[in-house]
């Protein structure tokens, strides 16, 4: 903990530097696995999953025994059923409707909405089974109507699958498991092999490999979900916020990984002091703590005496998450203008979001927040544009287009509707 001090009232020259994410270096060069994948296939996938993950596969995907006899506790069961009535309904309510409009007199225009037809989803399966994140991608799939969805999850050591994960996938209907992680299993996904198909999208986050073959993949023609690194979160605090959910809320996001983040502003003195003195406290009770205290070392407590410079500092930083336990926090909703994913009032606890309250847990990181959104059923669908224009509706349009396209020296474009209305008025 000696690396979190409190920064008292910086001044904004400073501000860039403060809020700076840890630098991560390069991604990693991918190329050989990716080039492996393409000559090899199945035997490449095979031959990487156990230099890597430690384990000989003798068979590339998950049954349909192993899906339908994969069992969690009641509990956990009752927990996974409920979070998935919740991130249902959410989704359902966010889907964009149809739109259709006659922009002329006889010029008719749509535009419809279609699922994804082939889209891979990759779920993290290391020291943290992600089978939440099944949860977060496979939902919207579903509800966007994707054809096919893979889900690629590294296996264990005796080449088994969580089976949080897989009966979280049979839950949804997802019968294709890939049991492979890492780069190979992104790489399979985005060029192919004899029994892993091609997708058109890939989703889900993933350590730097994984980061790094999914920007291969974009290369190779394949769309990916969006920009995502290490995990972070930003708390604005006032006298009102309760310092130990402060300090929760901050552990609960640096547990994700060595290079996550977590910085909280606040406007109050006293408040950062007791949050200095929680974080110390309830550190000390979890067992992830070795990585929370390398996340702490890049991490910020920042106090300022204004509530206005603590909303521009985090328009600046542009959060993955950004809870404000300040009084009154919905209004200044709509002063803020970059976040992935807010949480309003002491009692909305980020590991809300991230499990089981509706809103998709995956999000735009590292500054991505001030053009990207996070996850939704949108992005498992591609939209297309229909137009239908009667004779009436030629007429009425064509001369301008023709006005329009001789302008820009484009006479075949004229041309097109020249033709047709001659056409029209030989027949008047």
């Amino acid at each position: 903990m000696e690396d979190l001090k409190i920064i008292v009232n910086p001044p904004k020259s400073d501000w860039k530097s403060i809020l700076a994410r840890p630098q991560g270096g390069q991604l990693p060069d991918v190329s050989l696995v990716f080039n492996g994948i393409t000559n090899s296939g199945d035997a490449a996938l095979k031959r990487y999953t156990l230099k890597w993950d430690k384990v000989a596969l003798q068979k590339l995907w998950a049954t349909e025994q192993e899906l339908a006899e994969a069992k969690v506790p009641a509990e956990l069961e009752k927990a996974i059923k409920k979070a998935k009535e919740n991130i249902e309904k959410f989704h359902l309510a966010c889907i964009e409707k149809n739109v259709k409009i006659t922009t002329s007199d006889g010029v008719d225009c749509e535009r419809l909405s279609v699922g994804i037809q082939n889209v891979g989803l990759y779920i993290p399966g290391g020291s943290a089974p992600l089978f939440s994140t099944v949860l977060m991608l496979g939902i919207p799939a579903k509800i966007a109507g994707c054809k096919e969805i893979i889900l690629a999850t590294p296996p264990n050591k005796r080449g088994e699958v969580n089976p949080a994960i897989l009966y979280t996938a049979n839950l949804l209907g997802i019968k294709k498991v890939l049991k492979s992680g890492g780069a190979q299993a992104i790489a399979a996904m985005a060029v192919g092999t004899e029994t892993v198909p091609k997708v058109d999208k890939l989703f889900g986050p993933g350590n730097s490999y994984v980061m790094a073959a999914k920007q291969r993949a974009f290369l190779e023609g394949v769309a990916i979900d969006m920009p995502a690194g290490p995990s972070e979160v930003m708390v604005i605090a006032d006298d009102t916020s309760v310092p130990e959910f402060v300090a929760a809320d901050l552990l609960a996001q640096a547990e994700h990984g060595p290079d996550s983040q977590v910085i909280l502003v606040t406007t109050s003195r006293r408040l950062a002091e007791k949050v200095e003195v929680a974080l110390a406290k309830l550190l000390k009770e979890l067992p992830r703590r070795e990585i929370i205290e390398q996340a702490l070392a890049c991490s910020r407590i920042i106090y300022v005496p204004e509530l206005k410079e603590a909303i521009e500092m985090s328009n600046i930083y542009a959060p993955e998450h950004l809870i404000l336990a300040i009084e009154n926090p919905r209004a200044i909703l709509s002063e803020l203008t970059t976040a992935g994913s807010v949480f309003l009032g002491n009692y909305s606890a980020e590991s809300l979001g991230d499990y089981a309250s509706g809103p998709n847990h995956t999000l735009p990181t590292n500054g991505a927040a001030r053009a990207w959104s996070g996850l939704s059923v949108k992005d498992f669908s591609r939209t297309f544009t229909v137009q239908e224009v009667s004779e009436k509706g030629l007429l009425n349009l064509g001369e301008t287009v023709e006005v329009m396209a001789n302008a820009e020296g484009l006479q075949a474009h004229a041309l097109s509707v020249t033709l047709r209305m001659e056409s029209l008025k030989s027949k008047a």
